[in-house]
């Protein structure tokens, strides 16, 4: 399961959706400037307060890390 923590203004945020399309990713997008519940489970999953942050199967990645992306993916490029 993937889960896009982002925000609509966030130019990062709109690389990395465009990214996992690219690769038929399917996620959960969870916009943190509209529901805080949401804001609240990043900052306690990742320490962070800025977007992106994306959680694969349990794992946290901060920011556009395409080669930890694709990693724990298990996509080869």
């Amino acid at each position: 399961m993937v889960k896009v923590f982002s925000t609509k203004v966030c130019p990062h945020c709109v690389t990395l959706k465009e990214f996992l399309k690219q690769y038929n990713v399917e996620y959960e997008e969870i916009d943190v400037g509209e529901d805080e519940e949401g804001r609240k489970e990043m900052i306690e999953k990742s320490g962070q307060m800025g977007v992106p942050v994306l959680e694969i199967n349990g794992q946290i990645v901060v920011g556009f890390d395409k080669v930890r992306i694709l990693e724990l993916l298990g996509i080869e490029e």
